[in-house]
Order: structure tokens, then C-alpha cells, then sequence
């Protein structure tokens, strides 16, 4: 179900128990209000349907600031809130370094497909 943000900037899809946010190369330009507010949209409709398993699918966006990783941050959030699994799919090299630098491949397991992450968390 694609989520509409002004600039469809997030859509999730499921696979069974698992959902998949998939975030537009176009987070990458959206200013921290907008990047907050769709933060909130894909937050709270993982609430009114938890799943067993969330997978950030990272593959279309190359660059991650600050405020994306918050929003990465917020995801996990809830998701350890609901006992669901939380894995990152598809990040680019200088995502994986921002990733390493901060301490969060410790945090998060980050696979290098999105059918990797699948694989891993038992879904068909």
C-alpha cells in the first residue's frame, strides 16, 4: 500500500507478517518537517497493523543525513515497542559508513538485498 505523502516520498508494502517501508530517492531532499511528518504517516500505520518483522528497504536512496537516520531511529523505536524484527536492506557504501561511524550496524542487522532481509527473517 503505498503511502501518499505530498511527494508519495514513502511507500510500504507486506510480504505476509512482514513489512517493507520503501523510501523514495526523494527523502533525500525533503526538508526536516516534511521528512518528520512522513516519519509520523509510516509510523502510525505500522501501529494499526504490527507486523512480525519491518525491513527499511535502502536500495533507492543513496545519501543519509541526520534527520533520515532519525527517522530510522523512530522506526526502530516502535518497532522494538511492538516485538517486531527490524533490518535495513539495501543501504549505499556511504550509508553503511554513516551507519558504522554512528555504532548502529551493532544496533541493526543490514543486509545487502531486500530478498536477503526476506530470506533472513523466514519469509517466503
Amino acid at each position: 500500500m503505498p503511502l501518499t505523502t505530498q511527494d508519495q516520498s514513502f511507500s510500504i508494502e507486506r510480504h505476509g507478517e512482514i513489512a517493507i517501508v520503501v523510501p523514495s530517492p526523494k527523502v533525500e531532499e525533503m526538508h526536516e518537517a516534511l521528512i518528520e511528518q512522513a516519519a509520523k504517516m509510516v509510523v502510525s500505520s505500522l501501529k494499526e497493523n504490527p507486523p512480525e518483522g519491518i525491513i527499511i528497504d535502502l536500495s533507492q536512496v543513496n545519501y543519509v543525513g541526520s534527520v533520515f537516520v532519525s527517522f530510522l531511529l523512530r522506526c526502530y523505536a516502535r518497532a522494538k515497542m511492538q516485538g517486531s524484527e527490524f533490518v535495513l536492506a539495501g543501504p549505499s557504501e556511504p550509508a553503511r559508513e554513516l551507519f558504522q561511524v554512528l555504532g548502529l550496524e551493532s544496533t541493526w542487522a543490514i543486509y545487502d538485498t531486500r530478498k536477503e532481509a526476506l530470506e533472513a527473517m523466514g519469509a517466503d
